[in-house]
Formats: C-alpha cells, structure tokens, sequence
C-alpha cells in the first residue's frame, strides 16, 4: 500500500499498489478499437488530457484517417491511450484496414519481410500493447465476430461492453461472466456518455497489462481445423515466423482467405511458396462444402452468433428505473446533463447572494456598525480597533460566506452530485486546461477564494493546482462581487456589471489557455469516476469541512489581525499622502483616477470589502458620481476585480504551492489588472470621444 498525504489536509488517502508502477518506460501503450459509432471515441475524449491531443494525421502510410493520443493517469499508473479509426472486420481488409492492421502488429517496426516494395513508411508509431475493443451492447453479435479476430492478434484484449443501459432499456440482458469466461478477457460494462464504468475499464487495462494475458485460443469448427493442417504446415516453417513476426493463427487465418496483402508479401520475399499456398488452400477445400474463405467466414459469424445467444438472454430484468435513474438523466444527459449542473450553479449563487447576506446582516455587519463608533483618539486605541476589525472581518469570512458555501458543497460531494457535475463540465474546463474535477475548487471560490484554494490543493496533479489555484484568484469572490454590485450597479446598471463579470470569465478563459501551454509538458489525461448516489455520512462531511476551512484559523487570522493594525497605524501617522503619492503613476497617470484613491486601492490587499468604506472616506462623500465620471468607476472597478488577491489569499497560496508559484500569482493578476483596467479607460475614453464629435 502507499499513503499520499494531501498538501493541505490532515487526512491520509490510502491507494493500492498493484505491482509495479505502470510510468516512464513501462507506460504501456493501449489502443481503442471497435467498429463506427459504438462509442470508442466517446470513451478517449471522456479521459483525455485537457492540454495534449496529439493529432497524427498523416495517416497510416499513407491510408486511414489517423489517431490521436494522449497520456493518462489511471490511479498512480500512467497509460498512453490511442483513439484508432474504425475497424469492420479482418475479412477482404480494406486498404484503411489493412493499414490499421499493419500498425497494431507492428506499429513503425515491421519485420523484414516487409513493407513490399513501393510502400512508404508512415509516422512513428509503438505497436499497442493491449487492445481495448468498445463494443455496443444493443449490436452485440455484430461486435463478437470482430472480438474473434482481434483475439488472433496476440494481443491483452480488454472489451468495454458500452450502451449497457440501453441494451436492458431494450429489454437484453448480458450474462458479463459467462462472456469473460468465454472469451478469457475481461467486459467491463460502461455507459460512455456518462461516463460510468470508465474508471473499472481502465483498470481493467491496467491489470491485463500486468499479467501479459492474451485471449482464449477462438479455433474454428473442427473440420475446418483439420483441414488447416497443411496450411500450418507452411506457416510454422522458421523463416515465415521470423520474415512475419505475428501469432501463428493470424497467419493461417489471412493465407487461407487469401489476403492479398500477405499473399503479396509472400509473393514478394518468398515467391517460391506461392505455389504450396495455393496447393494447400485447394487441398483444404476438398474436404469443405464451399471455398475455404466462405467456410471460415461462415464458422465465424456461426460462431459469434452462439456466443451471443449464450450470453444474451432476451426480456431480462435489468435494475429497476427510480430516482436515481431520473437524477442521471438531469446530471449527466449528454444533452440535458447541463440542466443539472446549472441548477447547482443557481444554488450556489443563491447560497452567496441571499443566504451569505443574510447572515452577514446578522453577524459581521452589526458588529462593524458597533466598531465604527469607536473614535480612538490614543495609539494604543487605534491598535485596540485595528485588532476588531481584524477579528470582525474574520467572522465576516467565516461565518456568512465560507461555512454555508463549502458545507453545501461537501454535501454535495458526499452524496455523488459534484461528481457528476465535475464530468459535464471537464470538457469546458479542458480548454483552461484543466479537468472538472476543479469545477468545486471554483464554485466555493464565488463565497471566498481560500478554501476555494485549499479545495484546489487537493485535486489533481501539481500542475492541476497551479493553473486552478492561478485563476480560482480571478473568480469574484463574495467581497468583489459586493463591490461591483454595490458600486457598479447603482452607477453603471445592470448592463455595466454583466459587463464586468463578462470581462472577468473572459479573463480566466485566456489565462487559462496561457498557462496550459506553460505547463503543456505535464499535462496527462483523468479518468473520472461517477460513484453511484449515497446519503451524506456527516463525520465525513464535517471533516471535510474543516480541512478546507482550516486555514483561516491557522494563517488568515494573524494576517488579518496584523494587516489591520498596519494600515491603521499608518492612517493613523498620516502616511496616507505618501502612500498616494506613491500610487500615483498607477492611480492618476495610467488609470486616470483621482489620487486619492491610492489608499483605497492598498487597502484592497487586506480585505476587498475595505476599499468601499475607503473610498467614500477618501473622497469624502457616500455619492461618488458627482466625483468620478462612469468611465472611472468602471476602470477602478476592473482595477479592483482582477488586483492581487487579498492578503489571506495570498498567504495560502504560499502554503499550497509556494513561493514562486504564489509570487508568479501576484505578477500575473498584477498585470492583468493593469493591462485590463488601462484597455477599459481607453476604448470608454475614445467612445466619448467619438460620441463627443458626432
């Protein structure tokens, strides 16, 4: 067993160690093969990297439609997973199929028996090894004639048996062990779509590989075996095995339908047993009731079609459709499964704009009004209310907008909801390159980006948590979002907020695609597990709360308290004329905005809720309009959006990712909101310009 600890959690998650690690030169390589749509590529975009698509679409010497690829992490064990194009059959091979064939025996590597002369090699490609043949269960029969030749290649077979559901919709009913026992290979049932049963397929894969266990020998009826005698003969000679270098079976199969890819061949390297073929094929055919292709494509399709009818049992009793059916089809409908992850979205807004305000009335909003009747006239008082508001802006965190949040959010989890919700949306987070299952990290962010960040540091890889911790800091948090609506809804109106948050999501959306190609090198594919539904177990959610609240007990609350004392001390000194003269270059010169707007600005890194109190003091009035034209308000209120992240934020970012990562943090909203806050005033500037002279 090995126990990974979690960066930022007291808990130890314990993961089985099944042999040797399956990374760097042991990473094997797995094909995806099936016939069109059975789902074969539903399955590889549903564990795909959200930063490598590896296209190759130079094709297989010069034939097919090309692969993709990606690496993926499957527990501690990494695989290559290679999405191949369609395959119908072995039978009369297609020149895309047999390209298709050549690279899943021997990838780029041929033997020296070919390529035959005039055939140009292809793109760099390791031979597969293991085969994940996707089959439809509503098609079986269909799909088990190709299974009976993939298991002549010699290859671990592992057979995704997808469409489950609609297959007992349909009243069919798969008897999976009989089949497994059959074939010797392992079915997984999955529903692709929904991503069920994708976690047990890949480590299905993962086990196959381990034990380098080729399918049961699939041989035809016995007249036709017999009859084959001469045919082996041929085959098993040491200088066909060697010039060849595929399973003897294979071999036989394609001499005896008369490929004339490997008859070519033949023809080519060893044109002497052109004529013992040939022989051979005749002498077999005098023992059958038809030519020995017909007969050994017969006996297959017979052969698949007993196989069906042993597993398949019509009218079976599939589980019963209930709640839990009705919620997948909110949750994960490949088109309706958005409904559900927005309504999740609607509570967790409702939890921050109504239920958070309504505390905050309650609790931290009673006490500042409290507080701000203190008038201290002594050092030690200023110190005294420093350490209040400190202490009040805690319970202001804590209480109205953290607990509420990530405790829904726990439940959530707990009860199989944010699983599914982390799978509809890993394709849209894919392209900040990112999987969903970060899609919690930045809902709690809507109430308070750090347990938005500690959630972070427990998901994914190192790189997962850079890039998420980097953008959860662009995420209006409930203090931003107060500002903005506040501000900017009785000066701008409903369509200059939007047009906030609009610049907002567009910002992640860029910076997302930036730092996955950062950190493009390490970016492997995820495969989500969709645990079935469960009622929330509370120890557990309690725990969880608390490791993702944690922090404001052990870093937020010194940092605030003493970050309260230093501003207050320095108001109190009258150091707010220096520190606006120091601010002028960003406040006046670039932003255009009044001077005195420099303190509230650095006030902003304590607290963003602060800023709103400062400006009114700074300008000295509770209507701001009179003072700042919209243009100002807007360009301070993207200012203030995407300026570093307050203080607490920044503190756990050091703790989660450290200092270089947490400082590249800082740099990157820094430039961003200057960037974003100076092309606002621009183009607002020209606007009126151009208004001006019409």
């Amino acid at each position: 067993m090995i126990f990974a600890g979690k960066p930022t959690a007291t808990a130890v998650t314990t993961i089985p160690l099944r042999g040797p690690l399956l990374r760097g030169s042991r990473r094997p390589r797995v094909a995806l093969v099936g016939r069109y749509g059975v789902g074969k590529t539903t399955i590889f975009t549903s564990a795909a990297s959200p930063a490598v698509h590896q296209e190759r679409l130079a094709g297989f010497a010069g034939e097919g439609e090309g692969y993709l690829e990606c690496v993926v992490n499957v527990g501690l064990d990494q695989i290559t997973l290679v999405d191949l194009p369609a395959m119908d059959s072995l039978h009369h091979l297609s020149a895309h199929d047999r390209a298709l064939l050549m690279y899943i025996l021997w990838g780029s590597d041929w033997p020296f028996a070919l390529p035959p002369e005039g055939t140009e090699a292809g793109p760099e490609f390791a031979a597969p090894d293991v085969l994940v043949q996707v089959v439809d269960a509503t098609t079986l029969e269909q799909d088990l004639e190709l299974t009976l030749e993939l298991s002549l290649l010699g290859r671990p077979l592992v057979i995704a048996l997808n469409r489950i559901d609609e297959a007992r919709r349909k009243g069919l009913f798969i008897n999976v062990p009989v089949l497994e026992e059959r074939l010797g290979v392992r079915v997984v049932p999955t529903i692709a779509h929904m991503g069920k049963g994708l976690s047990a397929l890949f480590e299905a894969v993962t086990d196959a590989v381990r034990a380098d266990a080729c399918p049961l020998p699939q041989p035809p009826a016995r007249h036709i075996d017999e009859s084959l005698h001469a045919l082996r003969a041929i085959a098993a000679r040491p200088e066909i095995e060697a010039g060849f270098g595929v399973p003897r079976t294979l071999l036989v199969q394609q001499l005896a339908v008369n490929d004339d890819y490997f008859l070519d061949i033949v023809g080519t390297r060893f044109p002497e047993l052109l004529s013992e073929i040939a022989a051979a094929r005749a002498t077999a055919e005098k023992t059958l009731p038809r030519l020995l292709e017909e007969e050994l494509h017969a006996d297959r399709h017979h052969r698949a079609a007993l196989l069906h009818e042993a597993v398949t049992r019509p009218h079976g009793i599939g589980p019963k459709t209930g709640w839990r059916h009705w919620l997948d089809g909110i949750f994960l409908h490949p088109r309706w499964g958005l409904v559900g992850t927005l309504l999740v979205f609607a509570l967790v807004l409702f939890m921050v704009f109504e239920m958070s305000a309504f505390l905050d009335g309650l609790t931290s909003a009673r006490l500042m009004a409290h507080i701000q009747e203190w008038q201290p006239a002594s050092t030690l008082e200023v110190v005294g209310r420093a350490v209040a508001e400190g202490l009040t802006g805690l319970v202001g965190i804590v209480i109205p907008y953290m607990l509420p949040l990530v405790l829904l959010l726990v439940v959530l989890e707990e009860s199989g909801v944010m699983h599914r919700v982390a799978f509809v949306v890993d394709r849209g987070f894919h392209y900040l390159g990112l999987h969903g299952g970060v899609a919690v990290p930045f809902l709690i962010g809507l109430g308070c980006n750090v347990p938005a960040i500690s959630a972070a540091a427990m998901t994914g890889s190192r790189r997962e948590r850079t890039i998420a911790a980097i953008l959860i800091t662009f995420v209006p948090c409930s203090a931003r979002s107060a500002i903005i609506l506040a501000i900017g809804g009785k000066y701008l109106g409903g369509l200059g907020v939007f047009a906030i948050f609009a610049l907002t999501l567009t910002a992640i959306a860029v910076l997302g695609k930036l730092l996955a190609r950062r950190y493009a090198d390490s970016a492997p594919g995820l495969v989500q597990s969709i645990p079935p539904y469960a009622l929330p177990k509370w120890n557990r959610v309690w725990r969880k709360t608390w490791e993702r609240t944690s922090d404001i007990v052990t870093i937020v609350t010194p940092l605030l308290v003493i970050g309260s004392i230093v501003l207050a001390l320095l108001s109190h000194f009258g150091a707010d004329a220096f520190i606006n003269m120091l601010l002028t270059p960003i406040t006046s010169w670039w932003l255009g905005l009044p001077v005195v707007l420099g303190v509230p600005i650095l006030f902003g890194v304590l607290r963003k809720e602060l800023s709103l109190l400062m400006i009114y003091q700074a300008l000295d009035s509770l209507e701001i309009a009179p003072l700042l034209s919209d243009t100002q308000i807007f360009t301070f209120l993207i200012f203030l959006t995407f300026y570093v992240p307050c203080l607490s934020t920044f503190a756990v970012m050091v703790k989660t990712l450290g200092r270089k990562e947490a400082g590249f943090s800082v740099l990157v909203s820094l430039v961003s909101a200057l960037l974003a806050a100076g092309a606002v005033r621009l183009v607002m500037e020209l606007l009126h310009a151009i208004r001006s002279l019409t």
